[in-house]
């Protein structure tokens, strides 16, 4: 994913005396809405995948990735990756970078060259360690002192604070119920195209089409997916089965050059046409960064071949995912409940509709040609 531009040059801050100002200036600086994030890095710990781990918690990210990855590698720096590219972020500040080991401190640069990110480490020491110059050997940097320097560089070109977005206060705990949720456990099960394949626009033949977001509903979906989960497919396959009603394994079938972000739509493919064949959706703006977070996780971990939504096999964490960020179908009366209380049921329309197919006469179903 070579940039087209090459990112500014790092700037190193040197806070002398570990002057709390400088501390609490960087944190306040950190607002992801605006493109800034400020990292400060556990105590503790030298690993890489804890950085990225610490990276993904200050993008509003749970740091785990559910799923199972070769050699058993948690991918946490290529879903970082993708989270700030997608956003996007367009500075990042790293308080303690003086304890930063030269690998860790190697991530930061792999990060910056990937997104462009403006870099600010920030040493509260009175010279550059050892390890931490010797990296930057191999980059453009520039060294500062300076507090008023420092803040601009914390902030960006204006430091004048943005005011908040209009989020949810506290934790999402009341259900959000999705008519488009309906059929994400559907049992077709198409699959995807082997040739090349360019779907032309939906039009919905067999099955109505999801009623869209209100812009207060689809503000509050994309601020719980966020805060749901760290993988950007989990994330983009949620939203994605908001605008499309489509089923998991209909999801499963898109790759990342089924997303056009210029024409701002989702192919999805369905040869054997279960519901309305290969088709291409209409990605609304809300869930652009998900589907944008997706494409680029899916180059960094796996290619073209790959999906760029969830796979079948991870329907548990996809509906986990849902659950987590409490969206879900409608659900049956208390009648009519197969499970305990409290729990979604997913199932409900398949078990609808396989109820009313049972109970049609023999004497209407038509009879064989044979």
């Amino acid at each position: 994913m070579p940039l087209a531009a090459p990112p500014p040059p790092i700037t190193v801050v040197i806070d002398r005396h570990d002057d709390a100002i400088h501390t609490h200036t960087a944190l306040a600086a950190h607002h992801p809405p605006s493109g800034r994030i400020t990292l400060h890095p556990g105590p503790g710990t030298t690993s890489e995948t804890g950085l990225a781990h610490d990276l993904l918690a200050a993008l509003g990210k749970p740091p785990l990735i559910p799923g199972r990855f070769p050699g058993g590698r948690q991918p946490a720096w290529e879903a970082a990756t993708a989270w700030i590219t997608a956003l996007p972020v367009t500075r990042l500040t790293v308080l303690r970078a003086h304890r930063l080991t030269a690998r860790r401190t190697m991530r930061l640069l792999e990060l910056r060259a990937l997104t462009g990110t403006h870099l600010t480490l920030v040493c509260h020491r009175p010279h550059l360690p050892a390890a931490l110059h010797q990296v930057l050997r191999t980059v453009d940097y520039s060294v500062t002192a300076d507090f008023e320097a420092a803040r601009r560089h914390y902030y960006g070109t204006s430091i004048t604070e943005p005011p908040p977005a209009d989020e949810p206060a506290g934790p999402a705990s009341r259900w959000l119920t999705l008519p488009a949720l309906d059929r994400l456990v559907s049992y077709d099960s198409p699959r995807p195209c082997t040739a090349p394949c360019t779907p032309p626009p939906i039009i919905w033949r067999h099955r109505p089409p999801p009623v869209p977001l209100t812009a207060r509903t689809a503000q509050r979906v994309a601020h719980r997916l966020h805060a749901a989960t760290a993988h950007p497919r989990l994330a983009a396959a949620a939203a994605a089965a908001l605008f499309t009603g489509a089923s998991l394994q209909q999801l499963a079938t898109a790759r990342p050059r089924d997303y056009d972000t210029a024409a701002a739509t989702l192919a999805l493919h369905d040869r054997a046409r279960y519901t309305d064949g290969c088709a291409a959706y209409p990605v609304p703006p809300w869930a652009s960064v998900f589907l944008r977070a997706a494409a680029c996780f899916a180059r960094l971990v796996s290619g073209e071949g790959q999906e760029l939504l969830a796979a079948p096999g991870d329907r548990g964490h996809l509906l986990r995912v849902a659950e987590t960020a409490r969206l879900r179908p409608p659900q049956p009366p208390a009648a009519r409940r197969k499970g305990p209380v409290g729990r979604v049921e997913w199932d409900w329309r398949e078990r609808q509709e396989a109820e009313r197919y049972e109970a049609i006469p023999v004497s209407r179903a038509r009879p064989s040609r044979r």
